[in-house]
């Protein structure tokens, strides 16, 4: 069997990161995650055009997921930290680079990192 190539291996952790999010916000339905994998398809060429990108994919991958969800569905992630006020989306930080975070811009503070948002909406991802 042949090892996955760091490309797979970081398509393959944004995915799981992005999908846990999905899961934790309960809103992994189908048409949901084929967005993921929409995005995972495109980021898949990007990265093969700069492989050095690799480490940012997961951010990308979040950001591609929250746009389309908010085109079809509204805003999300929903900030968990901010009781008043309008609903607003956390904002995935730094807009292109490692160890991407869902950030309360409103309140300027990190929220949770990528991945781990049922840490931050109280939820245990299944």
């Amino acid at each position: 069997m042949d090892p996955i190539s760091p490309l797979e291996q970081a398509l393959h952790a944004a995915r799981a990161l992005v999908l846990a999010d999905l899961v934790a916000g309960r809103v992994a339905e189908a048409d949901v995650v084929s967005l993921v994998e929409d995005s995972v398809t495109q980021r898949r060429w990007w990265v093969e055009q700069w492989p050095e990108g690799a480490r940012y994919v997961a951010g990308l991958v979040a950001q591609d997921v929250q746009d389309s969800l908010l085109e079809r569905y509204g805003r999300w992630p929903l900030c968990p930290v901010c009781g008043t006020g309008e609903p607003h989306a956390l904002d995935v930080e730094p807009e292109l680079g490692p160890d991407p975070h869902w950030v309360c811009t409103e309140a300027g503070v990190k929220v949770a990192a990528v991945g781990s948002l049922s840490e931050a909406i109280g939820g245990a991802s299944s």
